[in-house]
Order: structure tokens, then sequence, then C-alpha cells
């Protein structure tokens, strides 16, 4: 009998190491990839597809009537974003859209973190505050725009009516470019302000309480104590909201769509409307065109994660 020593066993891969000892995890997590892969992944797919082609409402396939008319879109490689970058109209929302999620983002940040702080403190009928606070977040996104949308009507708005009873003519808060930009600022901040104050609330609440302590024991002022124990307790949860808020609000589109429809004129319009405008209002439909406006919306958001996050890993954050 002889046993053949020089021909061992071949070792199993990472892979099939992971499935056979993890396969119960695989098993769970399957469906929400299958689900996930569906809803988000063949969308984009297709998109990506679209934006390298000249297709519109003219050559896709469709049906009229009882006549189904084959696609006649052909493929025209990076032509799309050629023209994307080469148009003025990207440079311009592209600007307005980074000057309206930096400011929505800072002023959110700032007013979330300054109730945050209030709120930390113990105090009579804090709970009721909190509850009050956190409102704008519970009620749905389009309620709250259209909320504030009979409040900035010109004619029977409630702010004017204040202002018509202290004697100031009415302001057109929605027809003038530079206050309409200033009021889609202020509902977006009125919306996100809660998401921020919850989760730096609960980044105060994890901050250990000694650390105060000893810091009022060695004689530090209140805002020596909010420098150097408030805000580095805060980075961890602050970068992750920066990133989110900045995400959302870049792609913020029921504010402006429903509260300005991008007007006065366009001067209101981020890059996410406008990619609406040109696939789903002008005629005719500009499907590709529109498609490389969001493959181009999707690689801004992508270098900017990137990006934020070699950052905060070279401070040590992340």
């Amino acid at each position: 009998m002889t046993v053949d020593i020089g021909r061992t066993a071949k070792p199993p891969g990472r892979i099939r190491t992971a499935l056979a000892r993890h396969w119960y995890a695989w098993a769970m997590v399957a469906p929400v990839v299958i689900v996930l892969g569906l809803i988000i992944g063949y969308p984009l797919g297709r998109g990506v597809y679209l934006s390298l082609t000249d297709a519109d409402e003219t050559n896709v396939e469709r049906t009229i009537g009882i006549n189904h008319l084959p696609a006649t879109y052909r493929f025209t490689g990076l032509d799309n974003f050629t023209a994307v970058l080469k148009d003025e109209v990207f440079l311009d929302r592209l600007l307005w859209t980074v000057t309206w999620t930096v400011s929505c983002v800072a002023v959110t940040f700032c007013l979330g973190l300054g109730l945050a702080v209030l709120l930390n403190r113990r105090f009579a009928g804090r709970a009721v505050y909190r509850s009050l606070l956190i409102l704008p977040w519970a009620v749905p996104a389009f309620v709250s725009v259209f909320a504030w949308r009979l409040l900035y009507n010109e004619r029977n708005g409630i702010l004017n009516k204040l202002l018509d009873g202290g004697g100031i003519d009415a302001v057109p808060w929605l027809n003038d470019p530079t206050l309409a930009k200033v009021s889609v600022i202020a509902v977006n901040v009125w919306i996100g302000v809660p998401f921020m104050l919850v989760a730096l609330l609960g980044g105060l609440q994890s901050i250990p309480g000694e650390r105060y302590e000893a810091a009022e024991m060695d004689g530090a002022s209140p805002w020596q104590r909010f420098r150097h124990i408030t805000l580095p307790g805060l980075r961890a949860v602050s970068s992750t909201v920066v990133l989110l808020s900045t995400i959302w609000t870049f792609n913020m589109f029921p504010v402006i769509y429903l509260l300005t429809r991008g007007g006065p004129g366009d001067t209101t319009e981020i890059l996410v409307t406008y990619a609406y405008r040109i696939s789903f209002v002008n005629s005719p439909r500009d499907y590709a065109g529109a498609s490389a406006w969001g493959v181009l919306i999707l690689l801004i958001l992508l270098l900017f994660a990137v990006v934020y996050r070699r950052a905060l890993r070279k401070q040590g954050e992340v």
C-alpha cells in the first residue's frame, strides 16, 4: 500500500470558508440584498446605460394604442456627459446647489448643536420642549413645505399679515430671486434641525459628566469646557451627521420643487430638480440627458464622501 504524500488537498477559498462558517447570516441577509438589488441596483444600472445613449421620448420603446414601437435610440458614448459639462446651465446649477447645501448644513448644525446643549441641561418641562422641537421631523416633508408655502403667500400669508399689521408692505417671499433662496433655505433648516438635534443630544449624553466636573474644579470657563470637552466629544457624531445631512440636502427635491418649482425663473433650481425637469416636464423628454445629470450627481457625492472620509481619517476620526 503506497501513499502519495506529494499530493495535498487544496485549502478552501475565503468565500467558501465564509459561506461555510456564516451560512446562517448570509441566508438572513440574502433577501435584503436581493430587494436592494432590484430597487436600487437595476434602476442605477439602467440609468448609467441610458446616459450613454441618445434616448428620449421619441425613440424609446413604447405602445401607442395597438401599435408597439420598438426602441430606436443608439449608443453615443460620453457625448451626453461632454454636452452637460460644457453647458453653462450645469455650472450655474452646481454653484447654487453647493451654496444651498453648505448654507443649510451649516445653519442646521449650529442650531441643532445649540438646542442640544440647552436641552442637555436639567430644567422644568425639558421633555415637553424636546417633543415640540422633534415635531417638525415627525411631520411628512411635503406637509411642512405646503404649510410654509401658505405662510409665504404674498397676499394672504401669515407672515405678510403680521408685517401689514406693523405698516410694512407685503414681501414677495417666493417671487424675488434673493428672498426665494433665503426662503427655501429656511424651510429646509426647519425640517433638518430635529434630526441634528436628536443626533447631537445623544452624543452629548455619552460624554462623561466627570470631565465637566473636573474642568470646573480646575477653573475652566463655560466656553473653555464647551471648546475642549463638548466639541471633541461630539466629533464622531458630528462627522456622521454632517455627511448624511450633506447628501440629503444636496438631493433635497421636495423642498425646492414643492415650494418654488425652481423659480422664480430658475433661480432656486438645484441639480436634481433640473434633471427631473428635462426628464418629465420638458418636451420631448430627454431621458439620456437626465440620466447623465443623475450620474454626475452621484459621482459628485461619491467624490465628496471619499474626500471627507479621508480628511477625517487623517484626523483620526474614522
